[in-house]
């Protein structure tokens, strides 16, 4: 058990999993990004680069479901 536990504090496996985990990150920018676009039309820079520059993924997800909802772009930002 012990050689399991090193190999995930290792800094090869910490690198991997990050790299992952940004994958995932940027998957969901471009998923939220491309259901607004199919859905609302053209969005305003300032969305787009929210969006693009968000790394919490509670947070993008909060918008999505969000997105689902609002009538307009500029209301998923509304309550921050």
């Amino acid at each position: 058990m012990g050689q399991i536990q090193y190999f995930w504090r290792h800094p090869l496996a910490l690198q991997v999993r990050e790299e992952g985990r940004e994958e995932v990150r940027e998957a969901c920018r471009r998923m939220l990004l491309r259901f607004l676009e199919w859905s609302r039309g053209p969005l305003p820079d300032t969305a787009r680069a929210r969006i693009q520059t968000c790394t919490d993924l509670d947070q993008l997800e909060t918008w999505f479901e969000g997105a689902l909802h609002a009538m307009k772009v500029e209301e998923l930002f509304a309550e921050e």
